[in-house]
């Protein structure tokens, strides 16, 4: 394995998990708040999303009907999911050269 395809490897797995772990913690914040318990604060959601997971979190608001109603979410989310394509775009290109 080349150097080239070890890089998308270790970022195809980074982005993974960062996806499945927003994804996950979208449904505790659902179950924490249909119970009324402590709550994953906004702030982390957010920042999950700019890291990288942002799939799972439009997932994760569409199966758990969670944070719809906030534009926010959707701002953040969808926002944080065209700047990480762009990343893609432009990495890819770069290694592919």
């Amino acid at each position: 394995m080349n150097i080239t395809s070890t890089i998308l490897v270790i970022l195809a797995i980074y982005y993974v998990a960062m996806n499945i772990a927003l994804f996950v913690m979208m449904g505790m914040d659902k179950s924490f708040a249909t119970k009324g318990k402590w709550r994953i604060p906004e702030a982390t959601l957010f920042t999950m999303a700019i890291l990288g997971g942002c799939i799972g979190g439009i997932i994760g608001m569409n199966v758990f009907r969670h944070k719809t109603k906030k534009p926010a979410f959707h701002i953040i989310y969808i926002g944080s999911l065209v700047l990480h394509v762009l990343l893609w775009v432009f990495v890819i290109s770069k290694l592919i050269k």
